[in-house]
């Protein structure tokens, strides 16, 4: 009933609101002034803020228009009420300007209801009707010091307490409050109603006990906890009009205490006045306080349901929370997965059951701290999110390796209130790694075995080869006797042969040297124009007979290197070599030497058949050789380019490759400067 009620006030135009405003602003005012006592020189507690609601729910642009109304609707309930016209116009100025200034600040000039949820609010509103009071005392004290009706003092506090009670119970009616549900039972709630509605009407029937109105305060204060805010104001604005009802009807302590005391008849309406304003100033901000404290628990409960849906779906990482004394209090599914024990089992034991004296001992080598649980938490909380491999015991007695880190949880002010430690299980990624890291070594003393053999091969097979060859060619210059022209054809071809068989024994040689000694290098310097011309007149003959054009271009200043003369000849012989060798008739290979601010760089460039771009990363690998060399099956070892780098990497420098099937192959040998 309650929400259809709201929902029907907000359905309305603002026109229409505005006019209900207006009337219910003009029967109130009229009704406070006739009612006010006829020796009495003030004239109630006029609704000034209801005034200013109409202006709130009016449209900026049409708000200043209703100031005229609202100076008509005073001038007309004070001068009909039956105040001098003259005091008339002076309070209806009065009520105009408080109405205006107090409809500027709260609203700010902004579209739109004004809000009363935060701080920042709550201040500016007691600041407003702080001030919208100041401007009635100030107003009421010039009225009658101008028309002389009244004792000025008086009239001002009269004034300005009775305007100030109206803008604090009022105001709030037309902001936007905190939202939320009544947190009472049905119980509860109804009996704060009853109290409302019975207590208040008999605390203000005694003459001469003031005090008991106050008694009402804490029961404003229990509604003001415990129901939903607009709820909250109607019962104090239902209480305030019992006690302006009886006060009118001279019952109750305010009426009584002018007679009692021997005061002015016009201080029963300043201390009904100040009885609103302490209600007011005590409801409003523990509404604000319990919507806070509501909006404050929803959102840590959206954090917490959000954690919590973050911890449960977590199932690959072990997640475990402790007090500040190491005792479990969250226990994931990740960690009863990876632990093998529910939740139930662990919950505020020690998380040292989930370490074996093993485990911390060895953590704590790793760690280079005391061997105790003690001494590595506390290095672990050192290292903050550094991970540390770290023994974790299964349910099932299964030892098994976490990496983990430990953090600390603390509250708003500082204080440690527990631990929350995250792990996830390594032990099979570390297995593969050893068992890796020992297949690794094998196959590195694989592979220096398998060097040494062929090292030892190489020595052991070039003797006896050089020896063949050396009785090969005596047999062609038939020093050994006339050869027939069939037996001249087979000793070529077999001198053909062990000639290529020598210089396979030699590239393995030159290799071996390489990786295992290096070059040696001596203080020698060369010009590496000799050494490029030099490696081109080697090649020369081979790419005559192919039918390709050889270009060599070098600069004529000279180019002084540091190096091995004859390993970095050979390195060059080996790039242009395969360039001719990798080239079809009627091709191309130019060979250019550029010199650079750091160095040099000699480029090899061919026309040939180019190298498959999956091919180029193992292009320098011993005895590799491409796809298309083996399908046009141009001979080769596979050694040369492997020699050709490994010199260029001695002598501090690269070699990189360009190269697509098809488009050729460029080579860049890029050395560094004469130091």
């Amino acid at each position: 009933v309650r929400r259809e009620r709201v929902l029907r006030w907000q359905s309305m135009t603002w026109q229409v609101r505005v006019s209900i405003l207006l009337a219910v602003t003009a029967a109130t005012g009229l009704a406070a002034v006739a009612n006010a006592p006829d020796d009495g020189k003030v004239i109630g507690i006029w609704p000034v803020g209801a005034a200013v609601g109409a202006l709130l729910l009016a449209p900026r642009r049409w708000a200043l228009r209703l100031l005229p109304v609202v100076l008509a609707l005073g001038l007309l309930t004070v001068g009909v009420g039956g105040r001098p016209w003259s005091v008339a116009v002076g309070y209806a100025v009065t009520i105009a300007v408080e109405v205006a200034l107090v409809w500027v600040l709260l609203s700010r000039g902004q579209e739109r209801t004004w809000s009363l949820c935060r701080d920042a609010d709550l201040r500016r509103w007691i600041l407003a009707c702080l001030l919208g009071g100041a401007v009635g005392a100030v107003g009421g004290a010039l009225t009658a010091l101008v028309t002389g009706f009244g004792h000025v003092p008086l009239v001002a506090l009269g004034m300005g307490t009775a305007h100030l009670a109206s803008l604090l119970v009022l105001t709030p009616l037309w902001a936007t409050l905190p939202e939320h549900d009544s947190i009472a039972g049905r119980g509860e709630y109804a009996l704060q109603w009853l109290l409302i509605t019975v207590a208040a009407p008999m605390v203000f029937i005694p003459q001469d006990t003031p005090p008991l109105v106050y008694l009402l305060i804490p029961l404003l204060a229990w509604s003001a906890l415990r129901i939903s805010a607009r709820e909250a104001l109607a019962q104090m604005i239902l209480m305030l009009a019992f006690a302006i009802l009886l006060t009118t009807a001279d019952r109750g302590p305010f009426a009584a205490a002018p007679a009692v005391y021997g005061l002015d008849r016009d201080v029963r309406g300043i201390l009904l006045a100040s009885f609103a304003v302490v209600c007011a100033v005590i409801v409003v901000p523990l509404i604000l306080r319990v919507g806070e404290s509501v909006e404050a628990a929803r959102d840590a409960q959206a954090e917490r349901d959000t954690l919590d849906r973050i911890v449960a779906s977590a199932t690959g990482v072990a997640i475990i929370v402790t007090d500040e004394r190491s005792r479990i209090s969250l226990f994931n599914p990740g960690a009863e997965r990876m632990l093998g024990y529910r939740a139930e089992q662990v919950l505020g034991r020690s998380t040292s059951m989930l370490h074996s004296p093993a485990a911390v001992e060895a953590a704590a080598a790793q760690l280079g701290v005391a061997p105790d649980f003690r001494s590595v938490a506390g290095e672990l909380l050192r290292r903050g999110v550094a991970p540390v491999e770290m023994g974790f015991t299964r349910a099932d007695g299964v030892d098994r390796t976490h990496s983990m880190t430990l953090s600390r949880v603390t509250d708003d002010q500082g204080k440690v209130v527990g631990y929350v430690s995250t792990s996830e299980d390594v032990t099979d990624r570390i297995e593969t790694e050893e068992a890796l890291r020992e297949a690794l070594e094998r196959m590195r003393e694989v592979d220096s075995v398998k060097d040494a053999f062929v090292s030892s091969v190489s020595h052991e097979l070039r003797t006896p080869i050089t020896s063949i060859h050396g009785y090969l060619e005596m047999l062609l210059d038939e020093t050994l006797g006339e050869l027939s022209p069939a037996q001249r054809s087979a000793v070529e071809k077999v001198e053909s042969n062990s000639r290529r068989l020598l210089g396979l024994i030699d590239d393995l040689l030159t290799l071996s040297r390489l990786q295992e000694d290096g070059l040696n290098l001596a203080p020698r310097v060369v010009d590496l124009r000799t050494l490029v011309g030099d490696a081109c007149e080697v090649v020369a003959p081979a790419a005559e007979t192919g039918g390709l054009s050889l270009r060599v271009s070098v600069p004529e200043e000279p180019m002084p290197f540091l190096g091995e003369r004859d390993m970095l000849e050979r390195a060059l012989v080996n790039l242009v070599g395969n360039a001719v060798k990798f080239t079809p008739g009627g091709g191309e290979v130019e060979v250019s030497l550029l010199p650079r601010e750091d160095g040099s760089v000699v480029v090899v460039r061919d026309t040939g058949i180019g190298i498959p771009l999956a091919e180029q990363e193992h292009l320098f690998t011993r005895f590799f050789r491409s796809s298309l060399a083996q399908r046009q099956a141009i001979p080769g070892s596979g050694l040369g380019l492997s020699i050709a780098r490994a010199v260029v990497h001695q002598h501090g420098g690269s070699l990189r490759v360009e190269s697509a099937e098809g488009a050729g192959t460029t080579f860049y040998v890029e050395l560094p400067a004469l130091v």
